[in-house]
């Protein structure tokens, strides 16, 4: 550890709120002890750092317990449930004013607590901070970086109506309004948009940065694979909004994002969801498009 970085590390401890970082973990061995590094070479040293292996299959909960020789963390397991269950586990033991939940496939960049808990503490507003990715495939190999120009600020009824997903990776939340929100609802089993909702719900403003905190891997066809999975976790976050004036336009948009993999997995799926968007809610260059992609994949 270089001079310069324990002093970065002092200054935080000295100066900074407690960050708990709380990190599911489910079959993740091959990736586990770069995601570590990356947590622990964080620049804000006032951290604790939460590790919850959600019944794991593979020799992920064996090697933690190993790295716990190197690392210093605390470390839980439950029979699997899913990674909502499993940050509901994590954040029992939680004491930082900030949570930050990385999937322990990632990697995080040096930075990437500091920038987020500094803003956090400018805008008592904010629930939760999000900010941007830098892409890599399933070797570590950087393939795409997000771009965004300015601070984007968001609301709960564009987040409702336009679907707006900030991801757990990149997002630090505010503990308070965690516990508003009422933490994860267990039977919905990906965590980022019913969180994203829950704490806009709340009251509490949700803004993005315009810098990178994260390397996020990419598995292959990872998203194709579990699109109908993401569409159930989607329908349910927004539930309990039905009342809203935007639920509808928000509904229609998760169905859209599930038709693009649909189309290519599932013909018979994929015609059931195109049925269940109103056609006057449905953009009609792309149901044209659909339409002969699917007629032409019968």
């Amino acid at each position: 550890m270089t001079e310069e970085l324990t002093s970065r590390r002092k200054q935080a401890r000295d100066m900074g709120p407690l960050v708990s970082i709380v990190a599911p973990c489910y079959n993740a061995e091959k990736y586990l002890e770069d995601a570590l590094a990356s947590i622990f070479a964080q620049d804000y040293a006032n951290t604790e750092v939460i590790i919850v292996d959600d019944g794991s299959t593979d020799s992920s909960y064996a090697m933690l317990q190993a790295l716990q020789k190197t690392y210093d963390f605390q470390l839980y397991t439950q029979p699997n449930q899913g990674v909502s269950a499993a940050l509901n586990h994590g954040l029992m033991y939680a004491k930082g004013k900030y949570v930050s939940t990385p999937d322990l496939d990632d990697i995080m960049l040096p930075e990437s607590v500091r920038i987020r808990a500094e803003y956090l503490d400018k805008h008592p507003e904010v629930g939760c901070v999000g900010a941007l990715v830098v892409y890599m495939d399933s070797e570590g190999k950087n393939v795409k970086t997000q771009k965004l120009a300015a601070i984007k600020r968001l609301d709960f009824d564009e987040i409702l109506a336009n679907a707006i997903v900030v991801g757990a990776p990149v997002s630090l939340y505010r503990m308070d309004a965690l516990q508003a929100a009422g933490f994860y609802e267990p039977s919905i089993k990906v965590q980022d948009f019913q969180m994203t909702l829950r704490i806009a719900s709340q009251g509490y403003q949700i803004h993005v940065l315009p810098v990178s905190v994260t390397r996020y891997r990419r598995h292959p066809n990872n998203l194709s694979r579990r699109y109908k999975v993401l569409l159930d976790a989607d329908m349910k976050a927004i539930s309990p909004y039905q009342s809203h004036p935007g639920y509808e336009k928000g509904r229609v948009v998760l169905v859209n994002k599930a038709l693009k993999y649909a189309v290519v997995t599932d013909k018979k799926d994929a015609w059931r969801l195109l049925r269940s968007i109103p056609l006057m809610r449905f953009n009609k260059t792309t149901f044209r498009r659909l339409k002969r992609l699917l007629l032409h994949r019968s």
